[in-house]
């Protein structure tokens, strides 16, 4: 049988894989994609997508229950759990449809199976019957898994991935989740809120400890709130099984139990199986070694999103794969600048930040302005009722480049492009300064930070 060949094949159809197998077909490059699951990957299955459909749900829950502040009169708001899992997993599959329409539109020959490399071009994939293709180049996009917790069971009645966290055949009452980070926060912020006694446990001294320590306390304050336990500064020394709930104990003696257990302590990248022990690539740890253009220590072939490390972003994936596209098509783009990328956690108020924090930029020896606005005085904030949180931006005062931004409060994962635009086109104070930002809008209190940065606020 004749070996189907292709310019590029692209192994994982993420959102890092599946963009690059459409930008490749765009540039007239004969394209196939293999993926051994679903398309969309993680993040549109599993992760980014399903998460805030269940967490919007709570949005509205929330709303509901606050409604008569509003002048609204509603006479109970109970969540349908189950429904709100349902619905989670009919907008992936919805979307998963989407990008399936896409690649047969763009001309992507699509390969169901594992793909194992033979060499720096041919491929095996097995799945519906064993099929070897080959490609004069090829990009590793097979994502990550859940990393896990040393010494801690990996499986087991009541031991939790977020793939059980998303899909789950009933609800407990209580429920403990280790690990604060993005994945972690999202996930206890949403069984909170439906009701599930939560306590999220964080080695580190803070929640979201990527994040500004003053972000992590509003963040934190507002769990709290809501009746959620945190543990921070936690180690933990030993879990074990006991009358139908697991107990877990810490350095300091405390101990917890709950009948579920969900680690969420990060992930790491998909290398095995591949076949790269057949080719010049390297792996540290768990990542795929790579220069600043994606390409690995073999010579046509690239490694993009979570298998070539940190961040480990979806929109930071699927910028790569537009990269190594055009790069396997002969063009020459740019590296990315990977601290303009911008990174967004939907708890509750919501997070997002990008560049250096204020902390981070005060260890560089810089001469630092900071501003903070809050949106307890932002009038479209008040209007909404939605005064928590604030904005910070991080500047050099000596020559007014931004060097960090740092949201939080209701909608701000929506405010966070127009900061990482500012920073890709190094625009300075006066810039941002100068530019007219539309009354009323929460996006004002970004102008405000900014000039606050500077000792010019008007509203503070």
């Amino acid at each position: 049988m004749q070996v189907p060949e292709f310019d590029l094949l692209v192994i994982g159809g993420g959102p890092g894989g599946y963009v690059c197998a459409l930008r490749a077909a765009q540039l007239g490059l004969r394209t196939a994609l293999v993926e051994r699951d679903q398309l969309g990957g993680i993040c549109l299955n599993w992760g980014c997508i399903p998460t805030k459909s269940l967490l919007h749900s709570a949005d509205v829950l929330r709303a509901t229950r606050q409604a008569a502040e509003f002048g609204v009169d509603v006479e109970s708001a109970t969540p349908n759990v189950l429904a709100m899992f349902a619905r989670s997993r009919s907008v992936a599959k919805r979307l998963e449809n989407g990008v399936r329409s896409l690649l047969c539109k763009a001309g992507v020959t699509t390969l169901k199976g594992n793909a194992v490399l033979q060499d720096a071009h041919n491929v095996l994939v097995t799945g519906e019957g064993p099929q070897l293709a080959r490609a004069k180049q090829l990009v590793l996009a097979t994502g990550g898994k859940p990393r896990a917790l040393s010494g801690f069971p990996t499986q087991g009645d009541g031991i939790w991935s977020y793939r059980e966290a998303l899909n789950p055949t009933s609800v407990p009452a209580s429920m403990i989740v280790i690990g604060a980070g993005a994945i972690g926060a999202e996930l206890a912020t949403f069984y909170q809120s439906v009701g599930v006694q939560v306590t999220l446990v964080e080695r580190a001294d803070h929640v979201l400890p990527q994040e500004d320590e003053a972000v992590s306390r509003v963040v934190r304050d507002a769990m709290m709130a809501e009746g959620m336990n945190i543990k921070t500064a936690f180690e933990i020394t030993s879990v074990t099984r006991e009358s139908g709930e697991w107990r877990v104990k810490g350095a300091n003696g405390a101990q917890l139990s709950a009948p579920v257990v969900l680690v969420a302590v990060g992930i790491v990248g998909n290398t095995e199986g591949l076949g790269l022990e057949k080719t010049r690539v390297k792996v540290s740890g768990s990542r795929v070694v790579t220069d600043e253009l994606c390409r690995t220590h073999e010579p046509g072939i690239y490694a993009i999103g979570d298998v070539a490390g940190a961040p480990w972003l979806a929109h930071k994936a699927s910028h790569e794969g537009v990269l190594v596209a055009e790069l396997a098509a002969g063009r020459e783009p740019h590296g990315l600048d990977y601290t303009t990328i911008a990174a967004c956690t939907f708890t509750h108020p919501q997070v997002a930040s990008i560049g250096l924090t204020e902390a981070q930029a005060k260890q560089q020896a810089r001469d630092l302005r900071v501003g903070v606005f809050p949106f307890a005085v932002n009038g479209r904030a008040v209007a909404a009722g939605a005064t928590r949180g604030f904005v910070k931006t991080v500047f050099d005062g000596s020559t007014g480049r931004l060097l960090g931004a740092h949201l939080v409060g209701d909608g701000v994962s929506e405010l966070i492009n127009g900061l990482s635009m500012a920073m890709t086109l190094e625009s300075t104070e006066e810039e941002i300064m100068q530019s007219v930002f539309a009354h009323p809008t929460a996006s004002e209190a970004i102008h405000e930070s900014v000039l606050a940065a500077f000792g010019r606020a008007l509203h503070i």
